[in-house]
């Protein structure tokens, strides 16, 4: 690994030593380097003059290899970082601007031991699963994937009626606000909103769950990540919504789509001394009743 390349939003929102703490010690790292457009613009108003050759749009062979790519933001912005490396295997690990960060779990405080870590070889590499989705309606983007949850939402106040077959084999039908299917990595996402179980990352398995259920008897259910689940949707609105991570986009009724397990994952990188177990507990603020404290 020899390379870095740094990825963040428009509304990162870094004052000046925000940038300061980022760049510095990248420069003096030894490593390469490049920096997408809305980074380099932040750090171009901060005083800090990116040159046009570590400036990118996109990433080629050439810029990937070798690389890591480091989300910098919250975990909206790690989900955008993984739809930019996915596709040329660069490995992303998640530096924490945002709030919860279960992806972007890295703590921004001490940057130069987070490229001391990386150039030292410190870290480990977890593979994570990708969603890939097929449906009646082309998906927008031309991405066809997710690392979190594939979602139908209602999008109007009438009830949503999903059909959803696990290997050609009928489940049910989901009467309520929605279904979705989640993988592993995005279980302490959407899907714990709802009532679904916290699973741990490397575990071979997909959780479908049911949004709002008119029905009560519904719940969350685990099923092999080797299935194919498909997923018909109806209602008496005209429209409903599907989502992949962060991208929703309007759907006709009607509509049928196919979800499998990609054919490969996305990898994460993970510095040593955090572990998912150690996020989990700190985010989740486990342990911390105040009946402990008194011991």
């Amino acid at each position: 690994m020899n390379k870095i390349i740094l990825f963040a939003r428009p509304d990162l929102g870094l004052a000046d030593d925000g940038i300061r703490g980022i760049f510095a010690p990248l420069e003096e790292s030894g490593f390469d380097w490049a920096v997408n457009e809305t980074f380099a613009r932040a750090a171009d108003a901060a005083g800090r003059t990116i040159p046009a050759d570590k400036r990118y749009a996109t990433i080629d062979a050439a810029l990937a290899e070798g690389a890591v790519m480091l989300s910098y933001g919250g975990d909206g912005t790690f989900l955008e970082a993984v739809r930019l490396a996915y596709a040329c295997g660069v490995p992303v690990l998640g530096i924490n601007y945002g709030h919860l960060g279960f992806l972007a779990s890295t703590p921004r405080d001490d940057m130069t031991e987070v490229f001391a870590a990386l150039r030292e070889g410190r870290f480990g590499i977890q593979p994570r699963t990708m969603l890939r989705i097929e449906g009646t309606t082309e998906i927008p983007g031309g991405h066809p994937y997710a690392l979190n949850e594939f979602t139908i939402h209602r999008t109007e106040s009438s009830m949503t009626y999903v059909d959803v077959f696990v290997d050609s084999e009928k489940l049910t039908t989901y009467r309520g606000d929605g279904v979705l299917l989640s993988t592993p990595t995005g279980s302490t996402a959407y899907a714990l909103s709802v009532g679904g179980p916290i699973v741990a990352p490397m575990c071979e398995c997909f959780v479908i769950a049911p949004i709002a259920p008119h029905n009560l008897t519904m719940r969350p259910m685990v099923i092999p990540d080797s299935a194919t689940v498909s997923f018909r949707a109806s209602g008496r609105a005209s429209s409903l919504s599907v989502s992949l991570d962060n991208r929703s986009f309007d759907i006709p009724c009607g509509e049928r789509f196919t979800v499998r397990k990609a054919g490969k994952p996305i990898f994460l990188i993970t510095l040593q001394n955090i572990s998912f177990y150690d996020t989990l507990r700190n985010k989740m603020m486990w342990g911390l009743d105040s009946w402990e404290s008194r011991r």
